[in-house]
């Protein structure tokens, strides 16, 4: 399952789970255009995913996609977090109401999520939270909420981890840098002159890695924060 699931990241990460054999339950809070085509791509490919309406804001229908999830396809295997938002302003500036949609999404529908998830997941099973680079690097002015976020998501999996490990369920959590998405397409040509690499990631080598971390090559690895950016943090 994953959570936010209908564009960048999220999408990658939907369709490389089916690529590796998944049926793949998705969340989307808007564009459901973008979910259903995503839904019509897999098919045509030979598997299976399903979109399931629910704002990761809301406790209610965060476990009430689990349960639809749960009930389309079955016990879950994997969970991966993706849901998140950014909202960029000095610390002066900083709305209340931002504050609390950051505080909110970036980091309490992370926890409920896979709280709400746990119940449903096999023993051995994986979870995988998409974090951020910042949590080790100040990427500029303005990203101080954000940052405080997604250092907080890095945290949350190491307590997680130690709470699932008698089950066997590894929780792991992945630190992009910039990553070629709509979010990011009016950024990218100020970005890439700050790469080593002199260039923004690719949504699918995000999913690459969430491929191996819900593999059963990755058993042994838990707790950890991964970070793949291009060499952004060096």
């Amino acid at each position: 399952m994953v959570f936010g699931g209908a564009r960048g990241i999220g999408a990658a990460a939907v369709k490389r789970l089916a690529e590796d054999g998944y049926d793949v339950s998705f969340t989307y809070v808007s564009r459901p255009d973008k979910a259903q085509e995503l839904v019509e791509h897999i098919a045509t490919a030979g598997g299976r995913a399903y979109a399931i309406k629910a704002d990761s804001a809301k406790i209610d229908e965060i476990r009430s996609a689990v349960a639809d999830a749960v009930a389309q396809f079955g016990q879950l295997k994997a969970v991966v977090v993706n849901a998140g938002i950014y909202r960029g302003a000095a610390i002066e500036d900083v709305t209340l109401h931002d504050l609390d949609e950051m505080l909110n999404i970036n980091i309490r529908a992370v926890f409920l999520s896979i709280q709400a998830s746990i119940p449903h997941l096999q023993d051995g099973g994986r979870v995988v939270t998409i974090g951020s680079n910042v949590a080790n690097h100040t990427g500029h002015p303005g990203s101080s909420v954000y940052q405080l976020t997604k250092t907080a998501v890095a945290g949350l999996v190491k307590g997680v981890a130690l709470d699932l490990a008698p089950r066997q369920i590894t929780v792991n959590n992945i630190q992009p840098g910039p990553v070629e998405t709509d979010l990011t397409a009016d950024m990218i040509e100020h970005l890439i002159p700050r790469s080593p690499l002199k260039r923004v990631g690719k949504p699918q080598e995000i999913g690459a890695l969430i491929s191996y971390l819900v593999s059963e090559e990755a058993g042994y690895m838990t707790g950890a924060s991964l970070t793949i950016d291009g060499g952004y943090t060096l």
